[in-house]
């Protein structure tokens, strides 16, 4: 099983540009807990579950609007890439490089 547990840099592409931050995860067993840094503040990893090297979760934001994101990314060692659902705003690009 993959192992996510780490510190991440990530690059979600949204409609105002890349929106970077820093994602550092805890794994136990197939449940991932955590919380994403970034110049927006920080929001807690919900829901975070790990199902062979699919790694998929939530957060709720309140910058620049109250929404709960949803991603879903490939792990291939020490990089992610998938998607961030964002309500209206669909789904955006977002990769990940493993730090730490």
């Amino acid at each position: 099983m993959t192992d996510v547990t780490g510190t991440w840099d990530s690059v979600v592409n949204s409609p105002m540009g890349e929106q970077k931050s820093t994602m550092t995860l805890n794994q136990e067993g197939d449940t991932v807990t955590g919380v994403n840094a970034g110049a927006t503040g920080s929001a807690d990893v919900q829901e975070g579950k790990v199902d062979g090297d699919t790694f998929t979760w939530k957060m709720d934001i309140t910058v620049p609007m109250p929404m709960t994101l949803e991603g879903t990314a490939t792990v291939e060692g020490d990089k992610m890439a998938g998607n961030i659902k964002a309500g209206a705003f669909g789904e955006m690009p977002f990769t990940a490089t493993k730090t730490g």
